[in-house]
């Protein structure tokens, strides 16, 4: 730490005190070059995690975007609030233990679509036919296909079982 008064790089800590919660750290410190002493405070350093919208522009990752995007998706639908908060939380946390300080919407909106999916399949194609933008009912067959598939699929293993 760098002396305020001299510029000496030296010095002694004399106290230390949490505060904040314990989110921060205040130290008393003492110069070994002119013997002043001064308060310093320590926290940690976020990093905002920064998402990469399609059209390049970057802005700071917010939960309340997914969750909002959900809850539209299953409006008049039987899916409690608290499955989408655990899905919101689920993604949040995936995301920031990955490390990363960029992630890209169409990857945040692919997990969305993978825990709808898994949900409520009304509200599934909803979300898919905002975040992938459908243009015609080609597009909304194909994935009304592609959950039958899936479905008939699943329903084969049941009765076979």
């Amino acid at each position: 730490m760098k002396c305020p008064y001299c510029g000496h790089q030296d010095d002694k800590v004399l106290h230390s005190r949490a505060v904040r919660d314990g989110e921060a750290m205040r130290r008393r410190r003492e110069c070994l070059g002119c013997g002043r002493r001064y308060t310093t405070f320590e926290q940690i350093e976020e990093l905002r995690l920064m998402v990469v919208k399609r059209d390049g522009r970057r802005e700071p990752f917010e939960r309340g975007k997914i969750l909002r995007g959900m809850t539209v998706a299953c409006e008049k639908r039987p899916v409690p609030t608290e499955t989408l908060e655990s899905i919101a939380d689920d993604i949040e946390k995936s995301i920031l233990d990955s490390g990363r300080v960029e992630i890209e919407s169409a990857e945040i909106g692919e997990m969305v679509m993978d825990a709808l999916r898994n949900v409520d399949q009304v509200a599934y194609v909803r979300f898919a036919s905002v975040y992938r933008q459908f243009e015609d009912v080609g597009q909304f067959k194909e994935i009304v296909d592609v959950l039958g598939g899936r479905q008939r699929r699943s329903g084969r293993r049941a009765a076979q079982g």
